[in-house]
């Protein structure tokens, strides 16, 4: 199996980031995710550079939500990221890790009040996705006696190759305003004497492994930049969304790289503003592409039955990754602590949760897995810990970070005393 560089198999186990998932697995237990910061750093200096080659205005939002551990957001801070949040908590976050509130972008088709109020009152510029909410952002600004700068985020109805469920320009899709309904919006804001539009937003999807669709978004948004530079709006920037895809079948998907992707958009964009004579930032909101690769999922076997299948029980389900059972995802599994050792079988890995679908891998090729086994789940670190859950009142794990050969706690793990926290006792109930 291709791996990235930053795993490798080092005297029959695979490491990461250098180190020995054996022995950070018994130094913090299991499920434990690790995370290597620095592939996530290096992975963002290649994405930003190769898009900055092309032009100079160029600004990289991470995709909150891919992975919201504040290490992985200071990280990202450091190296001039902003990020693209989708809640009141990833603002925050993204604040607390040091993004400047300017390269902020609140996303999202259903804001509360007060989370429009708190993107006034931080500063943060807003993706509007209605003109209901077009108008309530302007009394929130009115209130606290600002202005908001606002983008609109786009529909613009492309079909793109991804699971259904992620993707998200369809003209069925709950996001945006569809593209030929958007100088009326636009006409509105101009109106609003609270709301300053800069710029226009869209995102198709997520997972897509071509860069032919990203190509077509573009020439929308460029279509759409002169429709409303036209009536007046002067654009700062034009944020085309994220989505590139990775390649969790490590030998067969063809996983696009940011310079295909680079050669694909910018020339349709840098002719469309052009055209336009308008020269506004490009911006960009990989998630995946940036974390997904740097982690794996480190769980222990606690037994084998054989019945239809071989089943290979571990510590950890969709609790913890629920890709495999929300979009029959696939992640690369190894047998982490018997890692050189040649498949004498082929074997499903499944969680502790009381689901049937409760599977992380499907009828794989291993060496035999024992009880005591460690099993690393790959490519884990974008929608995994942030889609996770408490059900079957399970704790969630600990995060691990490792860096220049070294490794610390980012997250330790909860315990139930953490899932009754918030519990209370309703005493007057049982009073009669």
């Amino acid at each position: 199996m291709k791996m990235p560089q930053h795993l490798s198999v080092e005297e029959g186990h695979l490491n990461i980031g250098g180190i020995d998932t054996t022995a950070l697995a018994g130094a913090y237990g299991t499920p434990l995710y690790v995370t290597d910061l620095d592939r996530i750093t290096g992975n963002y200096r290649r994405f930003r550079d190769c898009l900055s080659e092309r032009y100079p205005q160029v600004q990289v939002l991470f995709a909150a939500k891919a992975n919201g551990n504040l290490a992985v957001m200071q990280a990202l801070a450091r190296e001039g990221a902003g990020a693209d949040v989708f809640s009141s908590g990833e603002l925050d976050l993204a604040l607390r890790a040091g993004m400047k509130p300017e390269l902020l972008l609140f996303n999202g088709s259903s804001k509360s009040r007060s989370d429009l109020a708190r993107a006034v009152e931080a500063g943060v510029r807003v993706s509007v996705d209605s003109l209901d909410e077009l108008t309530q952002l302007d009394a929130a600004a009115a209130e606290a006696g600002k202005t908001a700068e606002i983008a609109f985020r786009v529909n613009p109805a492309l079909e793109v190759p991804t699971h259904p469920k992620i993707a998200t320009g369809l003209r069925t899709s709950k996001f945006g305003i569809p593209a030929e309904e958007i100088s009326a919006a636009y006409a509105e804001a101009l109106a609003c004497e609270h709301i300053e539009p800069v710029g226009i937003h869209c995102h198709i999807g997520s997972q897509i492994l071509e860069v032919e669709p990203f190509a077509r978004a573009a020439g929308v948004m460029v279509d759409v930049a002169r429709e409303v530079t036209d009536i007046g709006v002067r654009l700062r920037f034009v944020d085309v969304g994220g989505g590139l895809g990775i390649p969790y079948h490590h030998d067969t998907d063809p996983a696009p790289t940011p310079e295909e992707y680079a050669a694909a958009v910018m020339p349709v964009f840098l002719d469309g503003i052009a055209e336009c004579g308008i020269d506004p930032a490009f911006w960009v909101e990989p998630g995946r592409w940036l974390v997904g690769d740097s982690s794996v999922l480190l769980v222990g076997v606690n037994s084998v039955k054989r019945a239809h299948r071989t089943f290979v029980n571990v510590d950890a389900g969709f609790n913890l990754l629920a890709r495999p059972t929300m979009y029959d995802a696939y992640h690369e599994v190894i047998v982490a602590n018997r890692a050189a050792e040649p498949a004498d079988g082929t074997y499903t890995v499944a969680g502790p949760i009381c689901e049937t679908g409760d599977l992380l891998a499907q009828d794989r090729p291993l060496p035999a897995p024992r009880a005591g086994d460690l099993i690393a789940v790959l490519d884990a670190g974008a929608y995994g810990f942030s889609m996770s859950s408490q059900y079957n009142s399970r704790p969630r794990c600990a995060e691990v970070a490792v860096s220049g050969g070294r490794h610390a706690l980012m997250r330790r793990a909860e315990s139930l005393d953490d899932i009754t926290a918030t519990m209370t006792d309703p005493a007057p109930l049982w009073k009669r």
